[in-house]
């Protein structure tokens, strides 16, 4: 039987680890670095507070937990409850700056993959802005949410928030401090969290907690009509997931093709896959949603294109979203 964690045991865990990282310069002084920044912040002197209450959604390690479908999933149950609520996100990899507001018609290159594939999804105002503090300002004086969503904010301290969601995947327990490995920030991290969802089933047997919210997720790709035998490829932070979650769901690709995360598809890229396709004498291709948002001006060279979009389903989501609007309720119903 596997041996069940307890999170408030993770600062043995993250020492054991940090052992480990010791033997590398650059691991050790970042983790140095990252401790000494969150102290600062523990202080609450360097984080500016909105009005409206702050959901983060993030994760320790950089990349690839799920943070986006989980997002938008939360988005989906608050919007069924009636919530009326923005998103603020960095909008990485754009070429602009500044705070924007996303057009849903917009450009991945202008507003970012994420950010406009949130608005398209959720139908919601997405804000963009380096400084999230400064985002969520804006949004206050434009829109009047009732609610932030905080994109990727569990490292963006500059902002307070009133309730801190982080996503825990498997790799991350045995994964190491950046640049050694993808960790951002050790495990004992976490006792900043109030609620810390599992993403992978496998974490269920060796997770407990206390004082926090443990919440639970079935993670998959809805497949619809998509054929087997196609050219796999993407451009995310852990392409081998979707290329797994292809083969578990019966649709072996005849290749696979993993560009960087948040790849700007050029011509060049749309020519090689196409060579590809003829070589291997298969129908089209498969790819992810974040994908084809950034494709966009090329997605039409690339017939038939299968679009394959991220099935996530939490556990009690009822029972979550009470939890989550319960403790957030005070500053909810008292922001203008």
């Amino acid at each position: 039987m596997a041996h069940r964690r307890h999170l408030e045991d993770c600062q043995g865990f993250a020492v054991a680890h940090g052992a480990i990282n010791a033997v590398n310069p650059l691991s050790a002084t970042y983790g140095a670095i990252a401790a000494a920044r969150n102290l600062l912040y523990d202080t609450g002197f360097f984080s500016g507070k909105l009005h409206a209450p702050v959901v983060s959604i993030g994760s320790l390690s950089v990349g690839g937990a799920g943070k986006t479908p989980f997002l938008i999933l939360l988005g989906e149950l608050l919007k069924a409850r009636g919530i009326a609520f923005d998103v603020l996100s960095r909008g990485y990899g754009r070429s602009t700056r500044g705070v924007r507001l996303v057009d849903p018609e917009g450009s991945a290159r202008e507003f970012g993959d994420e950010p406009l594939l949130i608005a398209r999804k959720l139908q919601v105002p997405v804000i963009v802005g380096e400084d999230r503090y400064e985002a969520g300002v804006y949004a206050e004086q434009k829109l009047g949410a009732q609610v932030h969503l905080l994109d990727d904010g569990f490292q963006h301290r500059a902002l307070r928030r009133d309730f801190d969601i982080v996503l825990l995947t498997e790799r991350d327990l045995r994964d190491r401090l950046f640049p050694m490995g993808r960790l951002r920030e050790p495990l004992s991290s976490l006792e900043r969290a109030h609620a810390v969802v599992l993403m992978d089933r496998t974490l269920d047997a060796r997770i407990e907690v206390r004082d926090k919210f443990l919440w639970k997720v079935d993670r998959g790709i809805r497949i619809g009509d998509t054929p087997p035998g196609q050219i796999a490829f993407c451009g995310i932070a852990r392409p081998g997931n979707f290329f797994r979650a292809l083969q578990q769901a019966g649709l072996e690709p005849a290749a696979t093709v993993a560009f960087r995360d948040h790849h700007p598809y050029a011509e060049k890229d749309v020519e090689d896959l196409l060579r590809l396709r003829d070589q291997k004498k298969v129908q089209g291709f498969v790819t992810t949603e974040k994908d084809a948002i950034n494709l966009e001006g090329f997605a039409g060279q690339l017939f038939p294109l299968f679009v394959v979009p991220v099935r996530m389903e939490l556990h009690h989501a009822e029972t979550v979203v009470e939890s989550l609007l319960a403790t957030i309720s005070p500053r909810s119903t008292a922001a203008p």
